[in-house]
C-alpha cells in the first residue's frame, strides 16, 4: 500500500488583525501590531492592562445564528465560522465529502472558560456582595455545561458541517493547536479519515485568565505602549501580550485531494511532542526537550536538517522562553541555526494561547506560498541570550521549500509541525 501523503486544502482565520485570512497576511507581512488597552472589563488592580483582542467580532453577522450564538462560547463561535470557511475555501461542501471518513480536532488550552466566568459573575457575585450559594435552576444558563468544556469546539463544528467521522478536542495549554494539526495528519496517515478540520482556538481575555497570568508575572506590563509590547528575543522583552483569535485548517490525503480537483496549499510533513518533565510554568535554558521534539519531527517527515527554510518560532517574549529557544535552534541546527530566519508573529497577533499555534501553521502556509518571511516586529535592542536571524522589523522576500512552526507550554510541552511548499517532491 502506497504512503498516505497530507496536503493542506484550505484555512482561515479570525484573529486580532481581523476577519479573515487577508486581515492575517496584511498585519502580519506589514508588521502592523494589535496590541490595545482591555476595555471591556476593570483592569484597574492589574499590573497588565493590555491585550490583543479582535475588533468588532459580531458572530450573527458574520452567519451564526442568534440562537446558537447564545448557546456558545466565544471560542466555540469563532471555531465554527472559521470552519465554515476553510470548508468553503477547500471546496467541500456536505454533498461533497463522505461524512463518516471526515473528521474534527481542534486544539484549545481553555475552552469554554469565558462562557463559565461569565455564568459565575452573574449569578454568584452580584455587585458589592460577596459570592453566594448557587440554586440550581433558572439563575444558570441550561446551556452552561455544553458550552465551557473543552469538546464543545470540535464538536460543534463537527455538527454545524454534518461530520460523522473523529472528533477530537486536544487540550494540551499553549501547544494545542500544532498538537491538533499532528493529530489531525496521523488519523488521515493511519488511513482513519480522509479530510480532518483542524487547528486551534482560544478567547482569554476574561478577568480570571488575564489576571492568573498577571500573578504569576508571564504579561507584558507596557500598558503606556500595547504596540510596542511584544518585543520577542529582544533584550528588553518583559512577558507576552494576551490574545484571542481562531485558525483552521482543512487536512486532506493527497490523493482524496487531487481526484476532486481541490486546491493545495501546503504539505503537512511532520510532527513531533514530547515533555521537558522539568517544572510547571519554567524552562531549562538550555532548550535540550525542544531540541528533541524539533529533531524528532524532521525524522518522521525524513528531512534534513539544512532543508529547513524558515522558522515561525513559540517566540513568546517571555525572558525564559524566548532563552530556551534560541537554545534549542542551536542544538538542532548546529552552525546552520545563524543562517535560518526565525520570526515570531506574537510580536503582531500577541499570544492566544491554543490558537497561536495553528494561527502560525497559516503564517507559515502563506510564507511558502508567496515567498516572503514575515518580520519580527519590535525589535529593537539585541539581546545577549539571542543571538541568532529574528528577521527584525521588515519582511524578507525567500524562496521557501520547507517550513518549522513549534510551540511550547505550561506543563513542559514542546511540540513540533513541519511543513512544506505544495510543490516539494516528497520521498
Amino acid at each position: 500500500m502506497s504512503e498516505r501523503r497530507v496536503v493542506v486544502t484550505g484555512y482561515e482565520a479570525i484573529t486580532p488583525a481581523g476577519a479573515g485570512a487577508a486581515a492575517l497576511q496584511d498585519a502580519v507581512f506589514n508588521a502592523r501590531p494589535c496590541g490595545g488597552p482591555v476595555t471591556h472589563f476593570d483592569v484597574s488592580r492589574n499590573s497588565s492592562q493590555i491585550a490583543a483582542a479582535i475588533p468588532d467580532f459580531d458572530p450573527v453577522a458574520l452567519g451564526l445564528e442568534q440562537s446558537d450564538a447564545a448557546r456558545m462560547d466565544r471560542a466555540t463561535q469563532l471555531a465554527v465560522i472559521a470552519a465554515r470557511a476553510a470548508f468553503a475555501r477547500a471546496g467541500l461542501s456536505a454533498d461533497s465529502v463522505n461524512p463518516l471518513r471526515a473528521g474534527v480536532c481542534i486544539g484549545s488550552a481553555i475552552g469554554g472558560t469565558g462562557f463559565m466566568e461569565e455564568q459565575f459573575r452573574r449569578v454568584c457575585v452580584p455587585a458589592e456582595q460577596k459570592p453566594q450559594w448557587v440554586s440550581v435552576g433558572t439563575e444558570v444558563d441550561p446551556h452552561l455545561y455544553g458550552a465551557f468544556l473543552a469538546f464543545s469546539v470540535s464538536v460543534e463544528v463537527a455538527r454545524d458541517l454534518g461530520l460523522n467521522g473523529p472528533a477530537t478536542t486536544m487540550a494540551t495549554g499553549c501547544t494545542a493547536g500544532v498538537d491538533a494539526i499532528g493529530a489531525a495528519e496521523n488519523l488521515i496517515r493511519a488511513g482513519l479519515a480522509d479530510v480532518v478540520i483542524t487547528g486551534g482556538v482560544d478567547a482569554p481575555l476574561t478577568p480570571i485568565v488575564l489576571t492568573s497570568f498577571d500573578n504569576i508575572r508571564a504579561l507584558t506590563r507596557r500598558n503606556d505602549a500595547p504596540q510596542r509590547a511584544s518585543r520577542p528575543f529582544d533584550r528588553d522583552r518583559d512577558g507576552f501580550l494576551l490574545a484571542e483569535g481562531c485558525g483552521i485548517l482543512v487536512l486532506e490525503e493527497e490523493g482524496h485531494a487531487r481526484r476532486r480537483g481541490a486546491p493545495i496549499h501546503g504539505r503537512v510533513l511532520g510532527y513531533a511532542s514530547l515533555s521537558n518533565a522539568y517544572h510547571m510554568t519554567s524552562l531549562s535554558p538550555d532548550g535540550e526537550a525542544l531540541s528533541r521534539a524539533i529533531s524528532e519531527s524532521l525524522t518522521r517527515a525524513r528531512i534534513n536538517v539544512g532543508d529547513v527554510d524558515y522558522i515561525n518560532a513559540h517566540g513568546s517574549s517571555t525572558p525564559q522562553n524566548d532563552r530556551n529557544e534560541t537554545g534549542a535552534f542551536k542544538r538542532t541546527f548546529g552552525d546552520g541555526a545563524y543562517r535560518i530566519p526565525i520570526s515570531s508573529t506574537k510580536s503582531i497577533l500577541g499570544h492566544s494561547l491554543g490558537a497561536a499555534s495553528a494561527i502560525e501553521s497559516i503564517v507559515c502556509l502563506m510564507a511558502l506560498e508567496e515567498g516572503v518571511v514575515p518580520p519580527t516586529a519590535n525589535y529593537e535592542t539585541p539581546s545577549p541570550d539571542c543571538d541568532l536571524d529574528y528577521v527584525p522589523n521588515v519582511a524578507r522576500e525567500l524562496s521557501l521549500r520547507v517550513a518549522e512552526c513549534n510551540a511550547s507550554g505550561f506543563s513542559g510541552i514542546h511540540s513540533a509541525l513541519l511543513l512544506g511548499h505544495k510543490d516539494l517532491r516528497v520521498s
